[in-house]
């Protein structure tokens, strides 16, 4: 009997080392791999689960949600009834969360209500709050992984110059910087940056197209046009001694001239962190003085504010518990303008020192305006009062630990959506979701007018009339390029169109739709530019989506 156990021995461990799950310590495989660490990563796991498939998240970051767990609590929601699916789930399970008396710490839920803006922060009739802090959406994230049991990788970062495996069109596997090995049928691509679309050889766009390429008005580059509040209202010399521009222009205002009005170009609007912040002085921490400070940074916003500016706290948009969304605002605000142009094709070392770099800048501007004895004392004051929230971002003292990457690479894929969608100048193919923000776009460039003095570009805000959807073939690749990848974050559309659908429940909106059709093009043994859309629809409208304004929630 020993030599048949022996060989029965032998028998198994061949099976095991051929198991195309665990062909060595290095090797995964699932139906799906989604790759990212966003909010539309999540949501995409859990739904290819839902649909009864398997699934491997392969995230670059250690915290998952993006930027709705980093620091934008002040949700972008447009119309909220077209926002449906596990999307609104997200959103109630957050209201389920603030149901409880014990989540208020610091503040008593009656005492809060959310600023105005036409967005409440709760909506106790349809059991969904939109406005939270970071921790919270942090937790529902984690939530859903334990829930659903999804597979996780984390800080683990995609081999860009080698790790894509590729065979008749398709993914076969994408390898990580650590040597692992994940291996799927599908492949959804869910960062901010788009890198596995790109070293996948699909095609994609940086910058602003011209208005002429898509027949676009808000396109391209837009001297003149002053939608929002963030421009210079009063005439303000660029140069260090003003007046003089032999004395060298101050940082970060570009020599360059802007371009003609409507040209394209390769610049994209700006980045920031989306700060939480707290005046509750149990949970405050003072703002810190970042390393290599320079006050010089911030002359050009001094020299605003002695005009008499006075908008330097509109946007500290209020969460629950005495904290903040602390967004950008005005001419000179936490917005890096003319920071990013190379983040995103960089290398991840340089895109390090580009966001450590925009750390830098925007903790030394509230450092500025909080101890600089030049800052109006009514200003300098009144931010002295507020701080980091001690109870937020802790292993990263206190501060977010994802950047806002407004836009970066875009991919030109089967269906390019422009302002016409948008806009509902026409029809839309195959809809697989719905958008409704404006399209908004913030400042690109900061340049110097032809009379001599400093103004900044690219900020658009333009409504659409109604909600308006989005083709699925904004989130497939050209067939011949990629048949086996979605691509719901860094998705095909122009520049101007990509600022409206850029909102976090519009990526988990997209994030669901990519899942389900990666999930009918297994069950059809189909590309995914080939699956049956009838099918489609029906499933995202069986799982609460909203498609087109017929479908819109009540």
């Amino acid at each position: 009997m020993k030599p048949v156990i022996l060989y029965l021995s032998f028998l198994i461990s061949i099976l095991l080392s051929c198991n195309p799950a665990n062909h060595n310590n290095n090797s995964y495989e699932a139906d799906v791999v989604v790759y990212g660490g966003t909010s539309a990563a999540v949501i995409a796991a859990v739904e290819v689960t839902q649909s009864g498939k398997s699934v491997i998240l392969v995230s670059p970051d250690l915290h998952l949600g993006g930027l709705t767990s980093g620091g934008l609590g002040w949700t972008d929601t447009g119309k909220k009834e077209a926002i449906g699916g596990l999307s609104r789930n997200f959103y109630h399970r957050i209201w389920q969360y603030y149901n409880k008396d014990e989540s208020w710490i610091w503040q008593k839920r009656e005492d809060y209500g959310g600023r105005g803006q036409g967005t409440k922060a709760i909506d106790g009739s349809k059991r969904t709050m939109w406005i939270f802090e970071p921790h919270v959406a942090k937790r529902v994230f984690e939530d859903y992984i334990k829930e659903f049991k999804i597979k996780t990788f984390r800080d683990e970062w995609l081999n860009r110059s080698s790790g894509i495996q590729k065979s008749n069109g398709k993914i076969v596997s994408l390898t990580t910087l650590s040597g692992k090995v994940f291996k799927g049928k599908v492949f959804i691509d869910a960062t901010y940056e788009g890198d596995l679309m790109a070293s996948s050889g699909v095609s994609y766009h940086v910058g602003r197209e011209s208005t002429k390429t898509y027949d676009e008005k808000w396109n391209g580059v837009q001297t003149g046009v002053l939608h929002h509040q963030h421009w210079f209202w009063e005439n303000i010399s660029p140069y260090k001694t003003p007046g003089d521009s032999t004395s060298g222009l101050l940082p970060k205002i570009s020599p360059e001239p802007p371009g003609e009005y409507g040209t394209g170009d390769n610049k994209i609007q700006a980045y920031c962190f989306r700060l939480c912040l707290t005046n509750n002085y149990e949970n405050r921490k003072p703002f810190p003085k970042p390393k290599n400070y320079d006050p010089s940074e911030y002359e050009l916003l001094l020299r605003s504010m002695l005009t008499g500016r006075k908008d330097f706290f509109t946007k500290f948009d209020p969460v629950p518990n005495y904290k903040t969304d602390t967004n950008n605002h005005g001419p000179f605000s936490s917005d890096n303008i003319g920071m990013n142009y190379d983040y995103p094709d960089a290398s991840y070392l340089k895109r390090k020192a580009i966001i450590e770099e925009h750390k830098n800048y925007q903790m030394g501007l509230l450092y500025f305006v909080a101890n600089d004895t030049r800052v109006p004392s009514d200003i300098r004051e009144k931010l002295s009062q507020w701080g980091l929230a001690k109870d937020e971002f802790t292993d990263n003292e206190n501060w977010p630990h994802q950047i806002y990457v407004r836009e970066a690479r875009r991919m030109i894929g089967a269906y390019i959506t422009t302002e016409q969608d948008v806009l509902l100048k026409r029809e839309v193919p195959k809809p697989v979701g719905m958008g409704s923000y404006a399209m908004d776009s913030h400042n690109v460039q900061r340049y110097i007018t032809p009379d001599g003095f400093v103004q900044n570009e690219g900020d658009i805000g333009v409504k659409p009339p109604a909600p308006y959807s989005i083709s699925y073939g904004s989130l497939t690749p050209q067939k011949n390029e990629c048949s086996n990848l979605l691509v719901p974050v860094c998705l095909s559309s122009s520049h101007i169109a990509f600022g409206s659908i850029r909102m976090e429940p519009v990526f988990m909106i997209l994030g669901q739709s990519a899942a389900v059709a990666a999930c009918i093009a297994i069950d059809e043994n189909s590309a995914i530019q080939d699956i049956d859309y009838n099918d489609l629809e029906t499933l995202l409208l069986d799982k609460g989506q909203v498609l087109t304004l017929q479908h819109l929630i009540k």
